[in-house]
């Protein structure tokens, strides 16, 4: 059975950093795509990260020069690297599989149980 379990999450300062990883167990990464989403409450879920199976990476402009997502195929987990963090990256984080249509990230329907970012101002 194919697990999802983000982890890294927690309560920082505006302007300091934060890993968070995610890591795969019943299947393999290697063949996937993956992509990091956020949810704040009251809000749409946004898509924040993907990276290819070849490892191309692809950001929103909000995110776009201070997250970097990578992965590391041996270890079967993906991380989400933040820093300069912002009140308004509070939400909880979500990774996924998926898979692309051209430049369009479709998410598999399993989902972690997500993880909690808290920046305070």
């Amino acid at each position: 059975q194919v697990h999802l379990v983000e982890s890294g999450g927690g309560l920082v300062q505006a302007g300091e950093s934060l890993r968070l990883s995610c890591r795969l167990s019943g299947s393999s990464f290697g063949g996937n795509a993956v992509g990091y989403y956020r949810q704040a409450p009251g809000k749409q879920r946004e898509l924040v990260a993907t990276i290819s199976v070849s490892g191309v990476t692809n950001y929103p402009d909000s995110v776009e020069g201070r997250f970097a997502i990578s992965r590391d195929n041996a270890k079967n987990t993906v991380y989400l690297q933040m820093t300069s963090l912002k009140p308004e990256d509070t939400a909880v984080y979500y990774c996924t599989t998926g898979y692309f249509t051209g430049t369009n990230y479709h998410p598999n329907s399993k989902w972690g149980q997500g993880t909690q970012v808290t920046v305070s101002s």
